[in-house]
């Protein structure tokens, strides 16, 4: 690889970085490229991107990136995306699948964060399903409301 090629890989991981709410290091020795080719389909389903950097090149994108605290060792593959839940999500469901696949540490919301943190925002509901739960508490008074006016009906008509 030329410094010029380097410098590329350095300067778009830069700018994907900061963009990043959350970028999980993941270990994945010894999972097939068929395995990993599922993580990445995964994370392409929820819009968080996946690669293998090499360390040192992770290390000066994510200095860039104003992303600090994490010593970046051993082998390393990148999930990072816009969307914590999201990513959280994609990467805890991967390792609950495959046991080579192990969750090392994080940058969530911009701060340095351990597997046990990754773990809990994987079980928060993701934004879809926030939606859902906000749509279905304002139309609660409402439903209630036709409920009891359907009700009224009723009696009014059975006493006629």
């Amino acid at each position: 690889m030329t410094k010029t090629q380097k410098a590329e890989i350095i300067e778009v991981l830069s700018s994907e970085f900061k963009e990043a709410q959350s970028v999980i290091f993941c270990d994945y020795k010894g999972l097939t490229v068929s395995e990993l080719e599922g993580l990445r389909k995964a994370a392409r389903a929820k819009e968080a991107k996946v690669q293998v950097v090499k360390n040192t090149l992770a290390t000066i994108a994510l200095s860039n990136a104003e992303l600090t605290g994490v010593e970046i060792k051993d082998t390393n593959i990148l999930v990072w995306g816009s969307d914590s839940v999201a990513t959280s999500k994609v990467v805890s469901d991967f390792a609950k699948d495959n046991d080579k696949f192990v969750i090392k540490s994080a940058y969530v919301d911009r701060e340095v964060a351990d597997a046990a943190k990754v773990e809990a925002f994987a079980k928060l509901p993701g934004r879809e399903e926030l939606l859902a739960m906000l749509a279905a508490t304002w139309m609660a008074p409402i439903a209630n409301f036709t409920i009891g006016l359907d009700a009224l009906r009723q009696k009014r008509e059975e006493e006629a």
